[in-house]
């Protein structure tokens, strides 16, 4: 593989010289720069999502994926590891040149336009990205105009007549078996559409460049077998195999520029513009340094991807097209591809047609980033579709105030008790109960890394709300409000009740001591889903901010908290999930 990279880097350099393709100044600066200051260092965790359609506005699909892929990325971080993050927006294609040809504007100027609307959202979410690329700027046509070249020169390319079904707003080929007549409801019109979507399809007889896709079946048969994780859920990496084993077509990989203007131009022939998908799909490399990569440290800017976080309507580009193309120039592949369900409305598809489709904005503004992060990790799906409404998401923040909230109030504002006396005894409950909460306490970190390593960061972050609504019920039973009444925070016994013992004084330390903990743990671990909640949380039980990471949340690793860093009065600021501001 190094050889390989080497090899194409060389490969740019030559065609940099000659005239199909000069790189921009900031091309230039980008290979001097990346040159010039790598190192060889450990490969960063690299998480991407899709690059989003300029063509609509962001709905909450958009705001799930970005951030499944953020929890994952930020758990990384957690931990250690240097992560990278890579989301931004497809400028290119059919749908796009024709959504600005209705808006009447001008496609740059259109683009230009829509893509804040995608970078708002993400900054909106509190999402932690490192890359937010568009397909439209230089360094990514000069990634996808090599690729193709690459492509070409191994004999992967050959030109050909084509006919066949298109959708623009899949923005793909359908063979005739898989459309069908339908009626529109909305219009009354008989139309052509895909059976897989639903989108309406057009005929199209062209003459165009074709991948030789259908000689790479077997590679990739044998690719999935090596790797039977490779998609997530399992239920989709077997359709993926299903497909790919009943048999592969070759791809159109352009248009005729007549027909689509808006895109990257083949090189050497300005008569056709690159396909849509093959355009998209190569975004990843294209902020993986591809294909500047400097010999030896190839790895260096995150490549070969963890995980691409994707929605299940995208999985045949993702899980058999990208990976095609991969292997023909013997490039790694991702290591896994998480695909995720739909949100529905009133247990219905959203569509922008119907006018049902929830605007993400809204429910930030309302509910603020982290309780509709930990909403949609908590109720989305990964199989199977969830449904959208606003009285899940406080039903789900109530949970958290009742479990997680009361929790912190109940240790934090208790009475007869000191926590920073309890956690520098270091001692936890010895009873039956307590050491089977130590032993559950115990086991939580591995769990949580082991669902988050799957790439199921709603698995993770269950476990943990787990511990939570168990440490409430050990509490609960404990009762240390019993025992603390008879003697106060300090330890000093009340002259009214009979003197408390030191073994007394010891149980209610070793309680609090282990729900204390309980607390620290769970707050450095949930850190990824809610950040800036959890960042009060552990103000609140003084955690220092240099002792937040993986490494720390271990039973006993941090004696020195204890004492609040914000107030602790019965205000908003001393509370971890204050009030909401309307329950409707």
């Amino acid at each position: 593989m190094r050889s390989q990279l080497h090899n194409t880097s060389s490969f740019v350099f030559k065609r940099i010289a000659g005239s199909w393709q000069r790189p921009s100044t900031r091309i230039a600066a980008h290979l001097h720069r990346n040159l010039s200051n790598a190192s060889p260092t450990e490969k960063p965790y690299y998480v991407t999502t899709p690059i989003f359609y300029v063509n609509a506005d962001p709905h909450v699909g958009h705001l799930y994926t970005i951030v499944l892929a953020d929890v994952l990325k930020r758990f990384h971080a957690l931990k250690g590891k240097k992560a990278i993050l890579c989301t931004g927006t497809d400028e290119h294609g059919m749908k796009i040149q024709r959504a600005a040809e209705k808006a009447k504007q001008d496609v740059r100027a259109f683009c230009d336009r829509n893509f804040r609307g995608f970078s708002k959202l993400a900054n909106e979410a509190n999402v932690q990205y490192d890359h937010f690329i568009r397909t439209s700027e230089p360094d990514h046509r000069f990634a996808v105009q090599h690729f193709w070249l690459m492509l070409k020169e191994r004999g992967y390319i050959y030109e050909s007549k084509h006919e066949g079904w298109y959708s623009v707003s899949d923005e793909t080929f359908y063979p005739p078996s898989a459309v069908h007549l339908i009626l529109d409801p909305a219009t009354g019109r008989k139309l052509m559409a895909s059976q897989e979507t639903g989108k309406e399809v057009e005929w199209t007889s062209e003459t165009n460049y074709h991948f030789r896709m259908s000689t790479l079946r077997d590679r990739l048969l044998e690719f999935y077998a090596d790797n039977p994780r490779f998609v997530e859920p399992p239920s989709r990496m077997q359709d993926v195999v299903s497909q790919v084993t009943s048999g592969l077509s070759d791809l159109s990989i352009s248009r005729p520029v007549e027909r689509l203007s808006w895109g990257i131009p083949v090189p050497h022939d300005t008569s056709q513009t690159i396909y849509v998908w093959l355009d998209a799909l190569i975004n990843y490399l294209t902020k993986a340094n591809y294909p500047f990569q400097v010999p030896g440290q190839e790895h260096t800017a995150g490549w070969p991807a963890d995980v691409h976080v994707i929605g299940k309507d995208i999985v045949r580009f993702h899980c058999i097209y990208w990976p095609a193309f991969l292997l023909a120039l013997d490039l790694p592949l991702p290591k896994r591809i998480l695909t995720h369900a739909h949100w529905t409305l009133g247990h219905e598809k959203m569509s922008k047609s119907t006018g049902n489709v929830v605007n993400p904005f809204y429910a930030l503004e309302r509910f603020g980033s982290d309780t509709m992060r930990h909403f949609l990790l908590h109720n989305g799906g990964i199989q199977d579709d969830s449904d959208y409404d606003n009285k899940y998401i406080i039903g789900r923040y109530r949970h958290l105030q009742g479990n997680l909230g009361n929790l912190v109030t109940r240790v934090v504002r208790g009475k007869g008790w000191n926590v920073r006396r309890a956690v520098a005894s270091g001692r936890t409950d010895d009873s039956a109960e307590g050491k089977a909460h130590l032993e559950a306490l115990k086991r939580l970190p591995s769990a949580v890394d082991h669902w988050m390593a799957k790439s199921y960061p709603g698995a993770a972050m269950n476990k943990v709300l787990t511990v939570v609504q168990q440490t409430n019920i050990y509490i609960h039973k404990a009762s240390p409000w019993d025992l603390a009444a008879r003697t106060d925070q300090h330890g000093v016994s009340r002259a009214s009740i009979p003197v408390q013992t030191d073994q007394q004084v010891a149980k209610v330390d070793g309680i609090i001591y282990l729900c204390a903990e309980s607390i620290r743990i769970c707050g450095i671990l949930l850190q990824p889903v809610m950040p800036q909640r959890m960042k009060h949380l552990l103000d609140l039980m003084g955690v220092d901010e240099g002792r937040r990471t993986f490494q720390d949340a271990v039973v006993g690793a941090d004696g020195e908290y204890g004492v609040p860093k914000v107030a602790v009065g019965r205000g908003r600021e001393g509370v971890v999930f204050p009030s909401l501001d309307s329950d409707l």
